[in-house]
């Protein structure tokens, strides 16, 4: 098949080891990320290995595959392809839409048919009742927008501060390598994205009515993302702008919006107590190009907002487990853990006033344990430490393993 992107090494390294294991291979991640193009890569390794392989791909988005509702029909297309003198590897993309899909899926890994790829656009693919039903037959793999290296690569773009704000401008969505980097073109092509996934991926799954109250809801989100979520609070504000909406509705929107990794959901930590808090933590969003569209474009104003993002989604594609950190009346930004390792993180656009520079290095002093802590901004005199606390140019921090970085 022709190579329609280019490749993503560390999503392939990761799956790999798991190729012609007895486990389903699940992978997820919000539209357009590029889950499609790396089953594809995942096909090319396959055939470099075994030339032979019978590959079976089938992609409910496309009109030949639209008549496989449930199981039964899915059984009836694969098993027309299934080939008894080689290895059978199944690919199916957004699997979600066909009802009971794991009935034909545990049928097929017990009697060991086949190799089995997946691809879902929900959070919720894999869980409750369906985790139970597959329980220990497999692994998921979460694909995430490009990476600050990555965007270089697609783009053919050096690794400076011009192209940095270009990609805290228009995002990571793999696509944009094939059009103009310019503001109204972008655009339009994360609305269709955005407006793809609340009709298709929330509306229609969850039967929501009232868009323009979703759609408000995730500008108010993206507005103040990197802030306490609090449902009650957000409810009173559009209580004021007199529009109507319940802290429970609010919830139950904001769900949504995770299950489709439009957002992401940040718990804070008691540093203090040594225990999670009940209350909400901070949203971030999977994509800030996905997030500046909902805005209505970039703006130099929320710089904050998206360096936070843009550190929060480092840690994540490395699999960190990620906190909002509290201690009495102090916040830190993020704490990162990951097996035995564990960092403290500040993120500031500049150090410029002395009581940011005692805030954000005050705090990580606090903190009385000996993890490391680091100071991340956009301050060019970035790369000296600061009483053991390091303090990293945001450039540097986006294209290093944050195990080589510490």
């Amino acid at each position: 098949m022709e190579k329609l992107i280019l490749e993503r090494e560390n999503y392939l390294q990761r799956l790999s080891v798991w190729i012609d294991k007895p486990v389903i291979k699940v992978i997820i991640g919000q539209r357009r990320v590029g889950k499609s193009m790396f089953m594809f890569q995942v096909m090319d390794y396959i055939r470099k290995d075994n030339p032979d392989a019978n590959i079976i791909y089938i992609n409910t988005e496309n009109e030949e595959y639209q008549h496989i509702k449930n199981y039964e029909m899915l059984q009836k297309e694969v098993n027309t392809r299934l080939k008894k003198t080689v290895k059978n590897y199944l690919f199916i993309d957004e699997i979600q839409d066909i009802t009971e899909f794991e009935r034909a899926l545990r049928n097929y890994l017990s009697k060991n048919q086949c190799d089995i790829y997946i691809t879902g656009s929900n959070s919720q693919l894999m869980s409750g009742e369906l985790a139970s039903f597959l329980s220990g037959r497999y692994m998921e793999f979460k694909i995430h927008p490009l990476s600050f290296s990555e965007f270089c690569l697609f783009h053919n773009l050096p690794k400076n501060n011009d192209t940095l704000l270009k990609y805290f401008r228009y995002g990571g969505m793999p696509f944009l390598r094939h059009l103009p980097l310019e503001d109204i073109t972008v655009n339009e092509y994360l609305q269709s994205i955005y407006n793809t996934i609340l009709l298709r991926d929330i509306a229609e799954r969850y039967e929501v009515r009232n868009i323009h109250l979703l759609k408000s809801l995730s500008r108010f989100i993206a507005d103040s993302s990197g802030t306490i979520f609090s449902s009650l609070s957000i409810s009173k504000y559009f209580k004021s702008i007199n529009l109507q909406i319940s802290p429970k509705t609010i919830l139950d929107y904001a769900a949504y919006l995770l299950n489709a990794f439009i957002i992401n959901q940040v718990e804070r930590y008691n540093l203090t107590g040594k225990k999670i808090l009940t209350s909400s933590g901070k949203m971030y969003f999977e994509d800030f190009g996905l997030r500046n569209s909902i805005v209505g474009g970039f703006k130099l104003t929320d710089i904050q907002k998206i360096l936070e993002n843009a550190v929060y989604m480092h840690l994540a594609r490395q699999n960190y487990k990620i906190f909002v950190g509290q201690m009495r009346d102090k916040e830190i930004d993020f704490i990162a853990e990951r097996g035995s390792e564990k960092y403290y993180i500040q993120v500031a656009y500049k150090l410029q006033l002395d009581k940011t520079i005692d805030r954000e290095f005050g705090n990580l002093l606090d903190i009385k344990d000996n993890f490391p802590k680091m100071v991340i901004t956009m301050d060019e005199l970035a790369g000296t430490d600061y009483q053991g606390i390091r303090h990293i140019h945001i450039l540097d921090f986006l294209q290093q393993n944050l195990t080589v970085s510490s």
